[in-house]
């Protein structure tokens, strides 16, 4: 027993080497401890759990076509995507760990209980062995918390608030989607620059957790370099008109508007907005701005034509040129005929970090999965270099400033990257206030 010694998660052989050129453990799971949806046939079920329904249906949709791509490529199909270029080369196109993947889906409705429903019956029905999607940070959050008790792994799909991995951050839960804390980080810098530092913000805010932290997130970051924050006004996620919302902007004596919203609320509210001609307004001597500090692309072609010139932040872009985006722009085109969104890039990423995850551990125990993904390096996926932290599970990678594009060419062409924010500008310690609250806790690896 000399080549074994005993993990905080389980049995680890010392020496392995495995996945970007790094030392990487190999864990292997005791034929007398059973996990949670142990694979025992000749296949393994995943559970994609999106919003089908609701304010970030587009999202959803968007996410849904990914999984089904990186399915294809684990097993095996098609040109392969981003496994080309990952700079881990466990994935061989044979499934996972031989096992051909399957999968299952629910409707989150962008609701957290709904969400918890679907995700349990995935696991207790189907036999997921992880489960992956959401839009919402609420949702997120909610079945995070649910694959924690049930000894799942949780990939998290587009979750932008801080909490995910902050106060309610789970062992078995991971997120490669950035968060508020990185877009006000990398944002607030080019507003400063772009708009001047003596300004005064109104803040729209979406009434849960993304919109409260975002909006923190923000402030802060844009306060430090001079602007006031004249006003903070929650909004319901079910919102559909934000008329009553807008007009008292234009006697606030702001002269930016801050819209914390995103899906079919951000295209609403800036439809309202730009209907009430804030964007063509002086205020304080100086021309009025919108800004919008989380982006997609499917938000831009849904706000149409007032998305031109209005900066905000995202995590990737389609039109990066590194080698793993145009393999990724260049599958997902091919299989469906228009070009991938940040949501739909997140969860592809996530199916393979999860898959590789599988492979370097030799297990689809979650514990021996968790522990092959804290604090792994990897390079390939279309965001650089990056690193999935092991203090709170979140990736650290560069985040992209975007605005609204002037003179599209098409109705994909609507946003450009005007500055990539380089990761360390970004980086914070995990016990930074925004973060704190919450304990990892240890690895659950169910039955």
């Amino acid at each position: 027993m000399s080549d074994f010694k005993l993990s905080r998660r389980g049995l680890l052989k010392t020496g392995a080497v495995a996945g970007a050129g790094l030392a990487t453990p190999m864990f292997f799971t005791s034929a007398a401890r059973a996990y949670t949806n142990e694979p025992t046939g000749s296949t393994v079920t995943l559970g994609f759990n999106v919003p089908q329904s609701g304010p970030y249906a587009d999202e959803g949709a968007d996410e849904l076509r990914a999984y089904q791509l990186a399915v294809k490529h684990l097993n095996g199909e098609g040109d392969g995507g981003m496994m080309n270029t990952f700079s881990s080369k466990e994935l061989k196109g044979n499934g996972i760990l031989g096992k051909k993947v399957e999968y299952v889906t629910g409707d989150t409705q962008t609701k957290s209980d709904a969400a918890r429903a679907s995700a349990k019956s995935m696991i207790e029905k189907d036999g997921a062995v992880m489960i992956t999607g959401g839009s919402s940070s609420g949702v997120a959050i909610a079945v995070q918390g649910l694959c924690q008790e049930a000894g799942v792994i949780f990939m998290a799909g587009l979750t932008h608030s801080n909490d995910t991995t902050g106060k309610d951050k789970k062992a078995n839960g991971f997120r490669h989607f950035f968060n508020g804390y990185m877009s006000g980080a990398a944002l607030a810098p080019v507003l400063a620059n772009r708009y001047g530092t003596d300004r005064k913000a109104y803040h729209l805010t979406a009434d849960y957790t993304w919109g409260w932290t975002q909006q923190e997130s923000i402030a802060a970051a844009t306060e430090a370099l001079g602007w006031e924050t004249v006003n903070n006004v929650l909004t319901p996620l079910t919102a559909t008109d934000f008329s009553s919302y807008i007009a008292p902007v234009l006697n606030s004596g702001a002269d930016v508007l801050v819209l914390n919203h995103y899906g079919g609320n951000m295209v609403n509210s800036l439809t309202n907005a730009v209907q009430f001609g804030l964007k063509d307004k002086q205020v304080n001597g100086k021309n009025f701005e919108i800004v919008v500090p989380l982006y997609s692309r499917l938000m831009a072609r849904g706000a149409g034509e007032n998305v031109k010139g209005i900066l905000g932040s995202t995590n990737w872009h389609w039109s990066l040129q590194d080698e793993g985006s145009q393999a990724f722009v260049k599958s997902f085109g091919q299989e469906y005929g228009f070009p991938p969104s940040q949501a739909a890039h997140t969860v592809y990423c996530q199916t393979l970090l999860y898959a590789d995850a599988c492979e370097r551990a030799g297990t689809f125990n979650p514990c021996g999965v968790a522990e092959a993904l804290e604090g792994f390096d990897f390079d390939g996926l279309g965001n650089g270099p990056t690193h999935y932290r092991a203090e709170d599970h979140q990736c650290f990678k560069d985040v992209l400033v975007v605005q609204g594009k002037e003179n599209p060419t098409s109705e994909f062409d609507l946003l450009e990257v005007v500055e990539v924010t380089p990761r360390a500008q970004v980086e914070y310690a995990p016990d930074h206030p925004m973060f704190a609250g919450g304990a990892l806790g240890e690895c659950n690896p169910g039955a």
